[in-house]
């Protein structure tokens, strides 16, 4: 037999129904990694690694069991496909258990026009170090920087097949390209961190070795001498690179499996006002040289496009099959999955609506208030959208910034802070969140 992805699956599912299985799905992934570390111009690092990972699920009724291996020899599958059965067997109802049904799968995707994969041949380790050490030569060259704490470049390619005993089979490959470099400026007590990175599908889509590193140089060189910031009431500017954190508790607010088990504070919220009127939140995941566009959910269901808000209405939620029929609504294709869980609801590319203005006119907006550009610790309460952070950044005074700051806290009410936003239009639109630099009035401050 030959060991490709989709051979696998068939031959798991074959194991399966032959060993008492009523129905089945299974997962093969093959992952190819080369990475390589740079540090003081010497190759620190390098390693390579290829994998290949099964996983089964057996359902008998509204029973399943799910098993998985690294270990591809007909002998293990088949033994994996009895224990998946055994397990299945003594495994409690789960009245939401289930696979599609023939009518809702996925057919003729066109796998070519979501350019998943690079055709351009793999980078070999001199290559992947040449851009690790013109990184951090780019970031040793920016004033105020003592050292590189890393300077790392990495190729991935990753094949994935699905097939199930409803009778969907299908398949897709993926590559990245991911450079990345962590300055440190000033020395002994005085030392700050900051980075920057960049992970493209495509390797001429990755932004040069030098820009990476000497921006990760300028923004750790100008964290240095932090304040802590005044306590109080002030508006807050989330820079673009944190500011997708927001959305990411919405997103997790509107999960399937937080509405079912009704621990979200937006559990009631469906038809109701989440942002201002002006903004959409729009998942999209058949954009091009995307890292979360797929042509089928994790349940062999077709994706599509729909808007979670729209025009600041909330729609509706991410749901798998499961979540779906404990809700008494269908899927809305966002399931995912690995080899050893059964699925479960998970978004693909997401995009807010971005403003007008750039984050310099929103600086001069807010007066006086923090700019957010890191942030450490949650907690966010899920039944009430209690949110307080650690974080990090920029104190600004007169639409200006005046000194860096630490060491303070920001709290509020996601439900709250959500309506008071204000974006601007500098997303980067290559990433899997777009989400731009978000301007949140009344914030609370715990600093000095």
């Amino acid at each position: 037999m030959t060991d490709t992805p989709e051979t696998l699956t068939q031959a798991l599912l074959e194991f399966a129904l032959r060993a008492g299985a009523e129905a089945a799905d299974a997962m093969a992934v093959r992952d190819t990694s080369l990475s390589v570390d740079v540090r003081g111009g010497v190759l620190e690092q390098a390693e390579r690694a290829e994998s290949t990972d099964i996983g089964l699920r057996v359902l008998l009724g509204r029973r399943q069991a799910c098993v998985s291996a690294s270990d591809i020899r007909a002998e293990t599958m088949e033994a994996m496909a009895e224990r998946a059965v055994a397990m299945a067997r003594e495994a409690p109802e789960d009245p939401a258990a289930g696979l599609a049904e023939a009518g809702q799968l996925a057919q003729d995707w066109d796998i070519e026009a979501l350019e998943l994969c690079d055709g351009a041949p793999e980078p070999g380790p001199d290559m992947l170090e040449e851009g690790a050490r013109r990184a951090e030569a780019a970031a040793l060259d920016v004033a105020g920087v003592s050292q590189v704490q890393s300077a790392s470049a990495g190729y991935g390619r990753r094949q994935v097949h699905l097939a199930a005993s409803n009778g969907f089979s299908g398949g897709y490959g993926r590559s990245d390209r991911a450079l990345s470099c962590v300055a440190i400026a000033g020395s002994g007590t005085g030392m700050e961190r900051d980075h920057d990175g960049d992970m493209r599908i495509f390797q001429a889509d990755l932004r040069t070795p030098e820009d990476i590193g000497r921006s990760a140089g300028e923004r750790a060189a100008a964290r240095l001498s932090p304040r802590r910031p005044r306590t109080g009431a002030f508006p807050v500017l989330y820079d673009e690179r944190v500011a997708a954190s927001l959305i990411g508790h919405l997103l997790a607010a509107v999960n399937g499996t937080a509405i079912a088990r009704g621990a979200s504070w937006l559990r009631d919220a469906q038809g109701q006002v989440v942002l201002p009127e002006a903004l959409s939140l729009i998942e999209d995941p058949h954009r091009p040289r995307a890292a979360g566009s797929r042509p089928f959910d994790g349940e062999g269901l077709p994706t599509r496009r729909r808007a979670i808000v729209d025009r600041g209405v909330l729609t509706g939620w991410t749901l798998d099959l499961a979540t779906g029929r404990k809700l008494g609504l269908p899927s809305t294709g966002n399931a995912a999955r690995g080899t050893s869980a059964p699925p479960s609801p998970s978004n693909w590319n997401v995009a807010l609506t971005q403003g007008g203005q750039s984050r310099e006119d929103l600086l001069r907006e807010m007066g006086t208030g923090l700019l957010v550009t890191s942030m450490i610790g949650s907690t966010i309460n899920p039944n009430t959208g209690d949110y307080s952070r650690g974080a990090s950044g920029f104190w600004v005074e007169g639409g200006e910034i005046a000194y860096p700051v630490n060491e303070c806290t920001i709290a509020g009410n996601l439900r709250e802070m959500l309506l008071r936003m204000t974006p601007a239009n500098d997303a980067r639109t290559h990433l899997s969140r777009v989400v731009p630099s978000l301007l949140v009035e009344g914030m609370t401050l715990a600093g000095e």
